[in-house]
């Protein structure tokens, strides 16, 4: 796991539910050219919650060989209990991804003494590294420091991705970190700060529809460019708050189509957009320089 940005992917669908695979690959492939340093498939972003079972391997597998390698492939295994969770770990069996990526369960709130138990378990069980994924704002409950520190030494937990720049800072100063352990911050508002600080893996689905810009912005940090990499990250939040204005899902599917990957990016209850919403997103993304 490298410095830079780690894209977590859109995930095409057409109007069954079915992988648009093309299009999943010219995705894959345009992050890579863009400078992914890695890719995360079936994230938040890439509505893992809502694919169809029958999807899900064919999914990682098409991140998988398209990637060939060229950058790490993680994959979301977000569920609710340590059976369906290994349940989705045992069918990517054979698989040539780096690691997999799970919440906290999301359904009921849980205590951090469930989630000791829930996370190791799964990385007892997995074959591949496990990545611990903090999403309070979605799961309800916050993997918290001290939890943090407990699952870090098992030795198939391999990192975390979180926006919580509190808890980065605390691990950073306490000086808890273990080398082969990746803290990937998430925050999006704060990304050139954070690399100001060095917090130096950042990841976001918004990422998925800004490949040039997001290229462009990592290459001034790497420049020590700050002042043009902070203008490069306001215009993708500029997207990012059109976006929210449209409907996050139906926007980013607006987005994604705009740049010529086909499909929805959507839950299936979300419906089309409508014209007014992509003349809104393309009038966006045109004054922010993406197409």
């Amino acid at each position: 796991m490298k410095e830079g940005f780690y894209t977590a992917l859109g995930t095409p669908v057409d109007n069954n539910g079915n992988l648009i695979a093309d299009s999943f690959q010219k995705h894959v492939e345009e992050q890579i050219e863009a400078g992914a340093s890695g890719l995360l498939a079936m994230g938040s972003m890439g509505i893992e919650p809502y694919l169809k079972q029958s999807e899900y391997r064919k999914i990682a597998l098409a991140a998988s060989e398209t990637a060939r390698g060229r950058c790490p492939v993680l994959v979301g295994v977000m569920d609710n209990s340590i059976a369906r969770v290994m349940e989705m770990i045992d069918s990517l069996e054979g698989l040539h991804i780096d690691g997999v990526v799970a919440t906290t369960p999301f359904y009921y709130s849980v205590t951090q003494e469930e989630l000791k138990k829930f996370f190791s378990e799964i990385a007892d069980r997995s074959k591949y590294p496990l990545y611990l994924y903090d999403l309070a704002v979605v799961t309800k409950t916050k993997i918290a420091v001290g939890t943090i520190e407990f699952l870090m030494q098992h030795d198939n937990i391999k990192g975390i991705k979180t926006g919580d720049l509190i808890a980065v800072r605390e691990l950073s100063r306490n000086c808890r970190w273990k080398d082969d352990f990746a803290v990937i911050y998430s925050g999006l508002d704060t990304f050139d700060a954070a690399w100001q600080y060095g917090v130096k893996m950042n990841l976001d689905g918004m990422f998925s529809c800004t490949p040039v810009t997001t290229s462009k912005l990592y290459k001034s940090l790497e420049q020590n460019d700050f002042e043009q990499a902070g203008k490069y990250l306001d215009e993708i939040l500029t997207l990012r708050n059109t976006l929210v204005e449209v409907g996050v899902f139906k926007g980013f599917t607006c987005a994604m189509n705009i740049l010529g990957y086909e499909g929805s990016f959507a839950p299936d209850y979300t419906g089309e957009p409508e014209e007014k919403d992509f003349d809104k997103i393309r009038q966006c993304m045109k004054k922010c320089g993406m197409t």
